[in-house]
């Protein structure tokens, strides 16, 4: 499902139209996005939580040269699916 169904889809179970539904949803990434900048966690009930993670420097090795290099510290973000819909996708979606 592509980003134009996704917005379709949940504008009809909202009663409401696509451009509100769109400009809700760019509301709603664009406060995610500011949360994570700050290095908040969210949870969202009954779906998952989204944390940033900070990943350490690391020493890699490139297999063609031998040549040693170092990888900057950087942050990530995680997702950790909800206890609920990780039963569900197991169980193939039946509930």
């Amino acid at each position: 499902m592509n980003n134009k169904q996704f917005i379709t889809e949940l504008a009809q179970r909202t009663g409401n139209n696509p451009q509100e539904t769109q400009k809700l949803m760019n509301l709603l990434t664009d406060a995610m996005g500011d949360s994570f900048q700050e290095g908040n966690t969210i949870a969202v009930l009954n779906f998952g939580s989204f944390e940033v993670k900070k990943k350490t420097e690391r020493i890699i090795v490139n297999p063609t040269s031998g040549q040693r290099m170092l990888v900057p510290p950087k942050l990530t973000l995680s997702f950790k699916i909800s206890p609920t819909w990780k039963s569900k996708l197991k169980s193939g979606g039946a509930d």
